[in-house]
């Protein structure tokens, strides 16, 4: 689509813009530029975040996730065994009440962390870069290039109602899309580490790279330092909570 077309109001209809991220995803992060709507795709991550949340909420319950997630920490499963039944149980009982929740809400927590990505990159790109992208275009690319994140929900969900293992779920790493998932006795700084190396979020990457290149209308190479160096800065950073949380 050129920006001629684009500057007429010739564009994508909302699920054509969806489709485009898998199949032709130039045409949907060009389409921007028209019009930075991105309500489907918020839509859409509402929906399975949800699907997930109920699925697990039968299938394993909360209960059990906050005891793998125990298991995860040798720091915290030592502080656990250090409690009585009663407090073992009644601290178990107030992490799943919190898992419960954050996961019924999580799609705050999705709106929150690409608001800040969104900032970050439209800040590094126009001071950084000296390009001309508004704030909206950034989360909107934000928005639809997170569409493949949905392809994990939707693999949690059939994974969890087709024979997965209660006792093995990982919230942080339910499918096999990851290094991380291969390894559940790692030590956390490396299980953290290797959880970025993952089929999806490099997908994702890809789909920032390109979205930022065409909405800042600068070089991809250009694009990939900013998106990649917020990369590693988010990678380094969970790596450092891990080291200093176990």
């Amino acid at each position: 689509m050129s920006d001629s077309l684009v500057e007429q109001g010739a564009g994508l209809s909302e699920v054509e813009r969806v489709v485009d991220v898998f199949v032709a995803p130039s045409k949907t992060f060009t389409d921007i530029l028209r019009s930075a709507k991105w309500w489907l795709p918020f839509v859409l991550m509402v929906i399975v975040t949800l699907g997930v949340t109920v699925v697990v909420d039968k299938q394993v319950g909360f209960e059990r996730v906050a005891e793998n997630q125990v298991h995860q920490n040798a720091k915290q499963e030592e502080a656990m065994n250090n409690l009585t039944a009663e407090e073992r149980a009644q601290r178990l009982h107030g992490m799943a009440i919190g898992y419960r929740y954050s996961s019924y809400a999580s799609f705050v927590f999705i709106l929150i962390f690409v608001a800040i990505g969104a900032l970050l990159y439209w800040a590094s790109i126009n001071f950084g870069m000296g390009a001309r992208t508004t704030y909206g275009q950034m989360f909107a690319v934000w928005m639809y290039a997170g569409l493949p994140r949905l392809l994990t929900g939707l693999l949690t969900i059939l994974t969890l109602l087709f024979g997965g293992n209660a006792d093995a779920y990982d919230m942080r790493n339910p499918v096999g899309t990851n290094l991380a998932y291969f390894m559940p006795d790692a030590p956390p700084w490396l299980k953290a580490a290797l959880g970025f190396v993952d089929v999806i979020g490099i997908w994702v990457l890809v789909l920032l790279i390109l979205g930022t290149a065409i909405v800042a209308k600068v070089p991809r190479g250009k694009a990939a330092v900013v998106v990649i160096g917020w990369w590693v800065f988010g990678l380094l950073v969970s790596v450092g909570i891990a080291v200093a949380t176990s």
